[in-house]
This record gives structure tokens, sequence and C-alpha cells, in this order.
């Protein structure tokens, strides 16, 4: 798992330091009018949100709150991959000694049936 850690670590530090850079740049609420006419820069967003949309669904299974549920919807909404990542390096470093990929991936307890 420490490797797994060390690739979310390096995920989260490098998109927090991309984007506080990008934002001293320049200033996404007056550069948006460009950004909607550039056919690349929305197809971008829509891969981007699509992406976001698929791990959550992930993190709908795996989590039993929907407090927890809803929390992760918007933060993953609002902060992308840096959101993405602390989920991820919360679930890691919880983890007991012995727990494997199993136990990071699917859910502890499965929902009642009824």
């Amino acid at each position: 798992m420490s490797v797994l850690k060390i690739i979310f670590i390096s995920i989260l530090v490098f998109m927090i330091y991309a984007t506080t850079q990008a934002s001293l740049q320049l200033n996404l609420m007056t550069h948006l009018p460009t950004l909607i006419q550039d056919p690349w820069a929305v197809m971008t967003l829509y891969d981007a949100y699509f992406a976001f949309f698929f791990f959550y669904l992930w993190v709908h299974y795996k989590e039993d709150s929907w407090i927890v549920r809803i929390f992760m919807f918007i933060m993953i909404a609002g902060l992308g991959t840096m959101a993405m990542s602390l989920y991820m390096l919360i679930k890691i470093f919880k983890l007991k000694e012995g727990e494997g990929m199993e136990a990071l991936l699917l859910r502890k307890t499965e929902p009642n049936s009824k």
C-alpha cells in the first residue's frame, strides 16, 4: 500500500500546486467566456466530469452513510482529483495491518437485503 500512498500523495500535491499556479496566472471567472468557446476545453471538462462521476459511483457503493455520500459528491464535483486523492489517502491510511486491495476497494458490510 505504500506505493499507493506515494501515488495519491503525489497526485494531491501536484494538483494543489498546478491549481494554485493556474489561479495566480489567470482568473477562471474572467476567462470562462473564452474557454466555453473552445470545443476542446469543453470536451475536456465533459471527460473529466464523467470520470469524476464514475469514481463517485464507487464511493456511493463503498460508503453506507448518506451524509458521506452527499459530502463526497459535492467535494468531487467541486475539487475533482484533489478530493478523490484525499478520499483514497484517508481510506488507505485507515487500513489495518494485513488488509489489502480487497479491503480498500470493497465495502465492509453488505447492505441489508429485505
